[in-house]
């Protein structure tokens, strides 16, 4: 991906979801005064339930190719039922959704009778917050390539930053650290990685920080509710050290956080809420860092 200088991107990750990274995320393009905004986890998009874009375009999203028997050339033979690994083919008939689209009942079917078609796996969008664009997407359940949809939407948030030369790129990155985590930290300038002081937490973060390393990319790390496991925010904090990771922040349990997210709202919109302080102090320090 083509990085340009008079901007920077920024990705939000966590090793696991449910760690509090959109709700940062959010509170970053908030705090931004010129920039690009875009939603990877397109698993289960939902920076747009705080943010409310306006959608201003929807694209359908092929991201892969099922196979359809067409009854009127084939003979019922039977083969392609038997050889399916997936138990995709019952009485002649495709069904859609156990279908892997590997193709190899297409490549034995004596008849030429079944098509192997393209289909809408998905769909991306294109919007705006504001004067922001803002670009996200949805995959359809249970279909694959994910990462592609990721690159996809990177794709198309880079024209768009290149077409705006908005000041930043905030991308909020999907959890874990499979292809879509991959796809969206092509190109950062920045990865910052949200976690929480739990076993689980922990074990993920290890398994993020490894997986960062390998893109030479400076990243910083926010312990989300860091008072209700001191313990192991402490493990944490030695695992930054060591790693060489600063900890930008270390947020509170905070109940407004929870009164926010009920009300679809930004927790640095609460002026008393000492988790939007922190945010907002940990967006002034990657500023810095990036300047």
């Amino acid at each position: 991906m083509i990085k340009n200088d008079a901007h920077k991107q920024i990705v939000i990750v966590s090793g696991k979801g449910g760690t509090g990274k959109t709700t940062i995320t959010a509170a970053f393009a908030a705090l931004a005064d010129s920039q690009v905004i875009a939603d990877c986890d397109v698993d289960a998009a939902d920076l747009h339930i705080l943010l409310k874009p306006e959608i201003t375009q929807t694209h359908p999203y092929t991201g892969s190719k099922k196979a359809r028997i067409n009854i009127d050339l084939c003979s019922q033979c039977g083969i392609c039922e038997e050889y399916c690994r997936f138990d995709a083919i019952k009485n002649f008939i495709i069904d859609s959704v156990k279908c892997e689209g590997c193709g190899f009942c297409v490549k034995l079917c004596p008849d030429n009778a079944i098509e192997f078609e393209d289909t809408i796996a998905g769909f991306y969008f294109e919007g705006k917050v504001g004067p922001d664009p803002f670009l996200s997407a949805r995959l359809n359940p249970g279909e694959g390539n994910s990462g592609k949809l990721v690159s996809q939407v990177k794709q198309q948030a880079l024209k768009a930053l290149q077409q705006s030369w908005k000041k930043w790129m905030i991308v909020d990155g999907p959890p874990g650290i499979g292809c879509p985590v991959n796809a969206s930290l092509s190109g950062a300038d920045f990865i910052l990685i949200v976690t929480e002081p739990t076993v689980s937490g922990l074990h993920d973060l290890r398994r993020i920080v490894k997986l960062i390393q390998r893109f030479d990319v400076s990243a910083g790390i926010i312990i989300n509710k860091f008072d209700l496991n001191k313990e192991i925010s402490n493990k944490i904090q030695c695992l930054a050290r060591n790693e060489k990771l600063p900890v930008l922040g270390q947020i509170p349990f905070d109940e407004t956080v929870i009164e926010s997210l009920m009300k679809e709202e930004i927790i640095t919109h609460y002026p008393n809420s000492s988790a939007g302080k922190i945010i907002i102090e940990a967006w002034q320090k990657i500023g810095k860092l990036l300047n």
